[in-house]
């Protein structure tokens, strides 16, 4: 019984996917007629939207990096599961043009162009 629950408490405390963030990464370069100041605006907007679904976003601009073009979009969520359930509500209400995540989109579209994009498990 002793070494049931001595496996139950190990198994427990030990890391697994699910207890991992999620972070959401994108790589953008930010078209010439769009400033920071205008893309951090749609930022904002976005995170007010993401904030339902658990998901915010923090930009990194390059100091040291040899592509100073390059900003970094981290979105986080709690898990991979959460980020899926916000995928799944942004990507759904773009068919809706009046949609919050519609409009953020093309806001999106009209200030930067996305070069890449992967998902990691942040431990």
């Amino acid at each position: 019984m002793k070494k049931t629950l001595f496996l139950a408490l190990i198994f427990g405390l030990s890391a697994t996917p699910a207890q991992a963030e999620h972070w959401d990464v994108i790589g953008a370069k930010l078209k010439d007629d769009c400033s920071m100041a205008k893309y951090m605006a749609i930022v904002k907007d976005f995170n007010a939207w993401g904030k339902t679904y658990g998901y915010s976003a923090t930009v990194l601009t390059p100091i040291q990096d040899a592509d100073q073009n390059t900003i970094w979009w981290i979105g986080r969520s709690a898990n991979a599961a959460k980020f899926g359930a916000a995928w799944d509500a942004w990507r759904n209400a773009q068919s809706d043009a009046n949609s919050s995540p519609a409009k953020l989109q093309a806001r999106f579209a009209a200030c930067s162009t996305n070069t890449t994009r992967s998902g990691y498990d942040a431990w």
